[in-house]
């Protein structure tokens, strides 16, 4: 495994961090949780020894599970990286999401990144981790309803009392970034980014750049996408949110599929597989510190820890720059 620094701070994490969405269940289908807690043990057996989580993964559950799964693993030997800003148990700030299909009930998610809340959910994050401190503390959504000098403000005392070690954000601008570091020191932003989608490239990677600070990569196989397993056709299990993405269409499951295919031989010239030459060429990419991986069996996280296995010469990223230039996806 490789570790790198997170931004300008002592915090080290695996180049392949362990994406802890999917085992929470919410907008994946369900989970299986001892299946994700021995993903979780099999990820840091190869030495993923980072993980990215969220309360909102599954309204608690990805944080419960990943206690279970690090239960016998010193503290100081993982880097816990959770978030707040999303509230379920509350109507407050901007709506994020609405289901009906939540067993039979209402469910609403909003932005919601208030001081008095922010302490809240560090408190609860920390009881449901069974940990004392948090590795990476990170704003999930900005909330317009509270300004960002309060968000970031909360944030520092909790720096300041020891219960996180460094403070980071998702999805910001670099406008925004620049605003909470009025207030405290940002390691990171942790944003979406893969072969497919990476708008980043223009502004985010640039300014990340030039002020020293991490961007962590989620989504870097596009959900799934870019394992080269999805068939045009496929069939989402219920409350899979896959199946109302413009990447899903079946049109773009089939270019997706065809550009994958012309890097197959490259992939198989390293006895990788595809996702692992796509997880190897996003964290080769400028400005990217890491990539998150996520993995619901040991299977999947074994694989996904092994991609740091295959290297990939200039030449070899220039060719597969060129088949992902070539490649133009169905708009929404």
């Amino acid at each position: 495994m490789e570790y790198r620094q997170i931004g300008e701070t002592d915090l080290k994490c695996s180049v392949i961090t362990f994406g802890a969405w999917a085992i929470g269940g919410w907008k994946w289908g369900g989970t299986d949780r001892a299946e994700a807690v021995k993903a979780i043990r099999a990820a840091y057996a190869e030495g993923v020894t980072s993980i990215d989580t969220a309360p909102a993964y599954g309204q608690g559950l990805s944080e419960e599970i990943i206690a279970d799964a690090l239960q016998d693993i010193p503290r100081d030997k993982v880097q816990i990286l959770t978030k707040f800003g999303l509230r379920w148990d509350i109507k407050q700030g901007v709506l994020f999401f609405k289901s009906t299909s939540n067993e039979g009930a209402d469910f609403e998610m909003y932005k919601f990144a208030s001081k008095e809340s922010i302490i809240k959910e560090c408190e609860d994050s920390l009881r449901r981790l069974k940990t004392d401190y948090i590795d990476l503390y990170q704003v999930h959504w900005h909330d317009v309803t509270t300004a960002i000098h309060e968000t970031m403000g909360a944030v520092l005392q909790l720096k300041e009392q020891g219960k996180i070690r460094e403070a980071g954000v998702c999805n910001y601008t670099p406008e925004w970034m620049k605003e909470a570091e009025q207030t405290i020191e940002l390691a990171s932003n942790q944003v979406s980014y893969s072969m497919v989608l990476r708008d980043i490239e223009k502004d985010i990677v640039p300014y990340c750049s030039r002020n020293k600070k991490s961007i962590i990569a989620y989504s870097p196989l596009q959900r799934g996408l870019l394992t080269g397993k999805l068939k045009p056709g496929h069939i989402f299990s219920e409350g899979d949110h896959r199946q109302d993405l413009s990447h899903f269409t079946h049109e773009n499951i089939r270019r997706t599929n065809a550009m994958l295919d012309k890097l197959r031989p490259l992939a198989a010239s390293k006895n990788a597989t595809v996702a692992q030459l796509v997880l190897r060429w996003t964290i080769d990419q400028p400005g990217i510190t890491i990539a998150l991986a996520g993995a619901r069996n040991v299977e999947q996280a074994v694989q996904n820890a092994k991609a740091v296995d295959v290297k990939l010469s200039p030449g070899e990223i220039s060719f597969i720059n060129q088949q992902i230039e070539n490649l133009e996806l169905q708009p929404a």
